[in-house]
């Protein structure tokens, strides 16, 4: 995307800001001089984030499964900033259990999540870009591998790696450009650890150990590393477009 035109920041709406990767990218980008846009179903999380950055870094309460507030995001976004320049999908669930004993909240929750929200989320922005905007997806490393009792999880992304190419070149002619990154296996300080039932958990980790996936010993990525990956990608020139960018973490 480059600089095209002249030093003015631009406005970067980021989904599921108020942890991991979601605030790293925040920080990162704020650093670089850049206008975030916090989306988080925690409104306290992202105003303290905000304040944080300080600037004209703004905070909203979105819970990107439901489209109205999907809607009312936006249009406090538009209210404030009449163009944006990215969309970063960003925000995910993910929970192992096995289709058999899947609650209707789970099964809603992932899917509505990790798929819906995204789509919620370009509807909204596609009409606040101009030529030269940039989606940008978050993949999963779990389509590929053989991960056990993730099976939603592993559909949402999926069914998000395809939208990434349909809508790629559904607004090619707008010059959007949609790119998806698959950004591997991260940790984050002070992520607090997700909520699963412990004996979901305990199979899972034993399932994918007789899968071939050893957990405790797979690298991680610092979640500040990969945020290098994605300045990259918002920093092409408007001339250049990356479908897809497949990132793993390796040890040092």
């Amino acid at each position: 995307m480059g600089r095209e035109s002249g030093n003015l920041s631009r406005k970067i709406v980021i989904t599921g800001a108020g942890a991991g990767l979601g605030r790293a990218l925040a920080e990162r980008f704020a650093a670089e001089g850049e206008t975030v846009i916090l989306l988080g179903r925690t409104l306290a999380k992202v105003e303290a984030l905000a304040a944080q950055l300080g600037g004209p870094a703004l905070a909203i309460g979105c819970d990107v499964a439901d489209p109205d507030s999907v809607r009312a995001a936006f249009a406090q976004i538009a209210a404030v900033h009449p163009r944006i320049d990215v969309l970063i999908n960003n925000a995910a669930v993910y929970e192992p259990f096995t289709i058999a004993e899947a609650r209707d909240d789970q099964i809603a929750t992932i899917l509505n999540t990790n798929l819906s929200g995204p789509i919620y989320c370009c509807r909204s922005a596609i009409p606040l870009f101009d030529r030269g905007g940039l989606i940008i997806n978050i993949g999963s490393e779990s389509v590929d591998l053989p991960f056990v009792m993730l099976s939603l999880y592993q559909a949402s992304k999926a069914g998000l790696n395809r939208l990434t190419e349909a809508l790629a070149a559904e607004l090619e002619e707008s010059g959007i450009r949609v790119t998806m990154i698959r950004a591997g296996s991260m940790m984050a300080e002070g992520k607090e650890s997700p909520n699963w039932d412990p004996d979901a958990a305990m199979r899972f980790y034993v399932g994918c150990g007789k899968a071939g996936l050893d957990l405790s010993s797979r690298p991680v990525s610092d979640v500040k590393s990969v945020t290098d990956v994605f300045s990259a990608v918002v920093n092409l020139p408007i001339d250049v477009h990356l479908t897809k960018v497949f990132v793993e973490a390796r040890r040092p």
